[in-house]
């Protein structure tokens, strides 16, 4: 039997029907009038239980003729960072890094196929049972990806990535726990000295914010393209080029890859390249830019340590199909990538950076790695205080870089890596 809403929906859909109006061509605000018009009806009051607020009810019904349904409230709100439809009576949100089980709910699956229908339609997608997988964009910038039957057993699944319209800054990281002072401002005196560094860490770890605001360390006048999957990067930039890959159409025709974007981008005369995720045969273009004038190139990749980061880097330049010796990749690795930035998400949801590695080369076979910052009991100094944010400190070894720098610039990075570590020993190795 069908509750009151949903008699509801029925009646007004009928009214719309009646009237003749194409609500798609219809703003937001027209059709909200209209809703409201449509309320006051004899037919439709008698449908409204006692004391319920219309505005609440208009809302509802715009959400659903207009948007995705229950799950507009939910991309209204700023505090949910994903959406996870799992089945149409569980939908699960993320808040600061933890999981919940949200109030939110489908009537039943044909509601949730219908809403599927709208995001893939609008992306110019399909889906069906030969094809029962999709990826695709909403108009807010969100990220979707959507499985339905038979390959999701429970019910038709929807992901959605949201991503903040506020573009952060290096305070906001400080603010939030994510690392100390010294350890941001190391981070920019990396980026502004052209240093190519490569942002390591799982899912949800916070990488593409933190390549955000790394990329918004550019200095002016330097020509930055940006390479993505789905564009989420929002750079502060006067001289910017932003790339998007294509996924292939309906007929499995047109598709435009990570990789061609970047063998494209060389040819744009650009000074830094910036490109969203490495995870495949793009890795080794990447290094090779890196190694063929365009320094301060800055990527990110799954892993959860640097070494990891490196050992996965080095079997996406195997998938390029190039077929070259692992000790010819080690030494493209080790010649191109200067600094690696470990990030974790603690089970508190508290999201942090725990290492910044120097890549010093290789010596052998091996990749010679340093840790410039890492946690506290790495490096063998005595835990904080529980009422202490924890972050990664100073471990003592100078970044080979440094040497390169002005006196100016090499006091500037004296003071920021002196904390928990032996001051003479570093005074001594700048003046080196």
């Amino acid at each position: 039997m069908m509750d009151w809403y949903q008699q509801l929906q029925h009646q007004v859909r009928a009214l719309i029907d009646v009237r003749q109006t194409r609500v798609e061509q219809l703003s937001d605000k027209e059709l909200s009038k209209l809703l409201s018009t449509l309320l006051t009806g004899a037919h439709v009051r008698a449908i409204l239980p006692t004391g319920i607020d219309e505005q609440e009810v208009v809302q509802r019904l715009l959400d659903d003729l207009m948007g995705l349904g229950p799950l507009e409230g939910l991309l209204r709100d700023e505090s949910v960072s994903e959406i996870m439809v799992n089945s149409p009576g569980e939908i699960y949100v993320e808040r600061c890094g933890r999981l919940s089980l949200s109030s939110a709910s489908f009537a039943d699956e044909e509601a949730v196929r219908q809403i599927i229908e709208r995001i893939v339609g609008g992306a110019g997608r399909r889906i069906d049972a030969s094809s029962p997988m999709a990826d695709a964009r909403l108009q807010c910038g969100a990220r979707v990806n959507v499985v339905i039957p038979p390959l999701a057993l429970k019910g038709s699944s929807i992901t959605i990535r949201k991503f903040s319209r506020k573009i952060l800054a290096a305070t906001d990281l400080c603010a939030n726990g994510a690392c100390s002072q010294k350890l941001a401002d190391f981070l920019q005196l990396a980026v502004e000295q052209h240093r190519n560094i490569v942002v390591c860490g799982g899912t949800g770890t916070g990488k593409t914010t933190l390549l955000n605001i790394l990329a918004n360390w550019i200095r002016p006048g330097e020509r930055v393209i940006t390479i993505e999957d789905s564009a989420e990067l929002q750079l502060n930039h006067n001289h910017l080029v932003s790339l998007e890959a294509r996924p292939p159409n309906q007929e499995g025709q047109g598709q435009v890859s990570i990789r061609q974007l970047v063998i494209n981008a060389l040819r744009m005369r650009p000074d830094r390249i910036v490109v969203g995720e490495c995870r495949g045969g793009e890795s080794l273009d990447m290094l090779q830019a890196m190694n063929t004038g365009h320094a301060g190139s800055l990527t990110t990749l799954h892993a959860n340590t640097p070494r990891d980061g490196l050992r996965r880097l080095e079997v996406m330049v195997m998938m390029a199909g190039m077929e070259l010796p692992l000790v010819a990749i080690r030494q493209q690795i080790g010649s191109a990538i200067d600094l690696v930035v470990q990030l974790s998400r603690l089970s508190s949801g508290q999201r942090l950076i725990t290492q910044v590695t120097e890549v010093q080369g290789i010596e052998g076979d091996v990749l010679s790695l340093a840790d410039i910052f890492t946690l506290p009991h790495e490096v063998g100094v005595a835990p904080r205080a529980s009422s202490e944010p924890l972050t990664a400190i100073p471990t003592g070894d100078i970044p080979l870089f440094v040497q390169a720098l002005d006196d100016e610039q090499k006091s500037r990075a004296l003071a920021l890596l002196t904390e928990g570590s032996d001051s003479s020993y570093l005074v001594a190795g700048l003046a080196g």
